[in-house]
């Protein structure tokens, strides 16, 4: 076997000469392998291990620490052709050729054999991480709660002391100032949820206090004085979006506060000595500048008619206005009643319903009403309707988006389309000439009656555009909507010269006083103000309804007085003179939608949800007619 080991010595490889020439001539990558190491040791020894002449050759290599590699090389190359080289074997055992192998195995021992090593792979860098320091757990010890009895003490000191106590002993201190009992000096711990539960309640209790403090102060009702108040305590006139109703709270709430500290009565007294002296000459020459003006009108007047009396006149207006009476009722609809129109003589009556229909009646014959024809083509429920004031044609509006113009035989003349939502009121231009619409798209639009073009479209509401009316000249327009905003508009320009802001809630109905200067408006907020134009400004708040104000309608002559109609189901007459109450209309059984005045103000309409249309009349003319009777 090649290599094999020597029998008395396992540690020792012996090779011949005809086995070596076996190898050079063999083929077998093993025995190459195996070859070629022989081959090596010779240069590394330089000396011939393979002779021919000699007939044997024994190679001995001591296996030991320096040469402790090669013998395994030779083996590992000897164990792949340990059955390829068995006649080798037997012919190693003839041979005869030998060679001193002590003198070869100190030859080899004396050479110092260089192992082959497989290339070093080194290891993947690793980042050094730094070590955690390992804390020792703290073991607290818990000590037992003691029980503690009930520590009398003198009287808690004020809250505020209580808070500075010091740190040192705050936990004692703080659980005893919190758990003391009203009417005991014994103080015990309470929880921390209960202290804030007191600290609510008590704050709670502050506010009630406060506000009932409030409710008992006397706080101006007038814009212009709670502006000029709130100036004067350093606070500010008006904030963003605050509204007359809350800037009043505001100010109540100031006082509240001043009160409750002690410091009203010295603050409020200097104040008022302030306003006394900086706004007594102003306010006294405005009011006799406005004196002398109406003196002068009702100079001017006697001058031009010396027979005329305004203020008699007035008072005959206003006596007239106090005796009216309920002179007839009819059913107007099987639906609710939302609108009602005189013509411009009195004689005919339009009223149209949530049915659609429009509806004209014969009032010659009160007390009784004739129904004279019926006006339909809307497709949805009908909202306003008005005679024209200088002819015999009819208008009409309509949740349909649309508006209707008719004549009294009920045809259709001209259909009003534009408007992108359900529309609100609708009223003549005085000239007869236009029809002015709102709608629910925030517009209101004039028309044309002749070619039913569209001449104006107006925008300035910020939310949907309910009233509208026009001044006694033509000039001017005004309209009002849910923005509870009143906006006066010029004709000649379709520009917005005037915005009228006072109410607090939508405003539903407004309409010009003959005049020329002052509108009434009336809204949700169940008041009802007059403006004068004049000065720009809201002249009186008439507290009128205990619900929303449907309409407002002027005596349309003279603006002798001012009627209001509410979902209160009352109607109401006002005196324009000082807006104070002259007569209540309160029959309707349900909410009042629109009232009219005829023309000469013999007559009042109203009509209302409980589908009647009911006429008010004079107790003077009642008598006249039934004396023309006679």
């Amino acid at each position: 076997m090649i290599p094999r080991r020597s029998a008395d010595s396992p540690s020792w490889y012996t090779l011949d000469a005809s086995e070596v020439g076996e190898l050079r001539r063999s083929r077998s990558p093993a025995l190459r392998c195996a070859l070629s190491a022989l081959q090596t040791i010779e240069r590394k020894l330089q000396v011939t291990i393979f002779s021919a002449t000699r007939a044997r050759l024994e190679v001995s290599i001591r296996v030991g620490p320096v040469s402790s590699r090669l013998p395994s090389v030779l083996e590992f190359a000897a164990m792949g052709v340990e059955e390829d080289l068995e006649d080798l074997n037997a012919l190693a055992e003839s041979t005869d050729a030998a060679v001193d192998s002590q003198a070869l195995a100190s030859a080899v021992d004396s050479v110092t054999l260089q192992p082959i090593l497989p290339p070093a792979i080194p290891p993947p860098a690793v980042p050094q991480v730094a070590p955690v320091p390992a804390v020792p757990p703290v073991l607290r010890p818990l000590a037992p709660l003691p029980i503690r009895p009930p520590v009398f003490r003198p009287p808690a000191p004020k809250k505020e002391e209580a808070g500075s106590s010091s740190g040192s002993d705050s936990d004692d201190d703080d659980a005893g100032h919190a758990g003391a009992v009203p009417g005991s000096t014994a103080e015990y711990e309470i929880t921390e949820e209960s202290r804030l539960v007191r600290e609510r309640h008590e704050k709670a209790m502050q506010d009630l206090m406060m506000k009932r403090r409030g409710a008992a102060l006397a706080v101006p009702t007038n814009d212009k004085a709670v502006r000029a108040r709130l100036r004067r305590l350093g606070e500010p006139m008006t904030l963003f979006g605050e509204r007359e109703m809350e800037r009043r709270d505001r100010l109540r709430m100031l006082m509240a506060k001043l009160d409750a500290e002690g410091q009203l009565e010295k603050l409020m007294k200097a104040h008022e000595d302030e306003e006394a002296a900086a706004s007594a000459a102003p306010e006294d020459v405005e009011e006799e500048m406005l004196q002398a003006a109406l003196r002068l009108e009702r100079a001017r007047r006697r001058r031009d008619d010396p027979d005329e009396d305004v203020d008699a006149e007035i008072d005959w207006a206003l006596k007239k206005a106090e005796s009216l009476s309920l002179h007839c009722s009819e059913i107007g609809d099987d639906r609710p009643l939302s609108g009602c129109s005189f013509s411009h003589d009195g004689k005919l009556l339009a009223t149209c319903s949530m049915s659609g229909v429009a509806k004209l009646w014969d009032t010659c014959r009160m007390p009784q009403v004739n129904k004279v024809s019926t006006l339909k083509g809307h497709t949805e429920r009908a909202t306003d309707v008005a005679f024209s004031p200088v002819q015999n044609l009819i208008a009409t509006a309509s949740a349909d988006r649309t508006a209707k113009l008719w004549n009294t035989e009920g045809t259709i003349l001209k259909t009003f389309e534009g408007h992108l939502d359900r529309l609100g009121r609708i009223a003549f231009h005085p000239s007869g000439k236009y029809v002015g619409t709102t709608s629910f798209d925030k517009t209101w639009r004039l028309w044309d009656i002749e070619s039913g073009e569209e001449l104006l479209l107006q925008e300035g509401h910020s939310r949907s555009v309910y009233g509208i009316d026009f001044n006694q000249d033509g000039s001017l327009v005004a309209s009002c909507g849910l923005d509870a905003l009143a906006r006066v508009w010029d004709l000649r320009t379709g520009r917005s010269i005037l915005a009228l802001e006072g109410h607090v809630k939508p405003i539903l109905g407004i309409s010009f006083s003959p005049n020329g200067y002052h509108l009434a408006t009336g809204g949700e907020d169940n008041t009802c103000r007059i403006w004068d134009l004049r000065r720009k400004k809201s002249l009186y708040v008439i507290p009128a309804h205990a619900n929303l104000i449907s309409e407002v309608k002027f005596e349309p002559q003279e603006g002798y007085f001012l009627v209001t109609a509410s979902y209160d189901t009352t109607a109401k007459v006002w005196s324009a003179r000082d807006f104070k109450p002259v007569k209540t209309l309160s029959v309707h059984e349900a909410k009042i939608t629109s009232v009219d005045i005829t023309t000469d103000a013999s007559h009042i309409v109203t009509v209302s949800h409980d589908r009647t249309i009911k006429l008010w009349t004079s107790t003077d003319d009642m008598r006249e007619q039934a004396m023309d009777v006679d």
